[in-house]
């Protein structure tokens, strides 16, 4: 009787091969998911990005009319940065605002067009460059931004509206 006590005591203080493996199969499994849902695909990868884009210009279209100071935003095949306006020292990149500091796009994606009302399209001629008036004027504008085969528009409205919009046209970011 003694002896089968001495076994029990000495079964209960560790963990058998199975037990552990079990364990780990779980963990492995458990990570796989969180890894998985945690990096979007290009889709979504692409529709933050443009999320971000459509707020980022309504933040500079805001700035401009509060100011009276113009500030454009340009792009290149990297990424994109904004500019201000002043009367003595010309067009400078705007550096002093964390929220409009120049940016670069993830690996692989691209602007791949932009179009301003009443004006040729800017990827005819090159460049990539959008203006907002300090007198509170907007033109209507059409970004294009595109992963792999996803693509996304970051539409302006005339009235300072700014939207992030997939290839249905289906409004997935309305900017206030």
């Amino acid at each position: 009787m003694m002896r089968l006590g001495v076994c029990r005591q000495a079964r209960s203080q560790g963990f058998t091969l199975i037990e552990m493996l079990v364990v780990l199969l779980i963990m492995g499994l458990l990570l796989g998911l969180v890894s998985a849902t945690t990096q979007p695909d290009e889709r979504g990868l692409l529709r933050i990005e443009a999320d971000r884009l459509a707020q980022l210009l309504e933040l500079a279209g805001t700035e401009s009319r509060l100011s009276g100071k113009s500030m454009a935003w340009t792009a290149d095949g990297s990424g994109y940065r904004f500019w201000r306006f002043d009367e003595q020292a010309g067009w400078f990149e705007v550096s002093d605002s964390d929220l409009l500091r120049a940016r670069s796009l993830p690996a692989g994606m691209t602007i791949s067009g932009l179009r301003v009302e009443s004006m040729k399209s800017a990827a005819d001629q090159g460049q990539a460059r959008l203006e907002f008036s300090g007198n509170g004027m907007s033109l209507a504008f059409t970004i294009e931004l595109s992963l792999g085969a996803a693509h996304y528009r970051v539409s302006g409205s005339p009235i300072g509206e700014v939207l992030a919009l997939s290839d249905g046209g289906t409004d997935y970011g309305k900017v206030y």
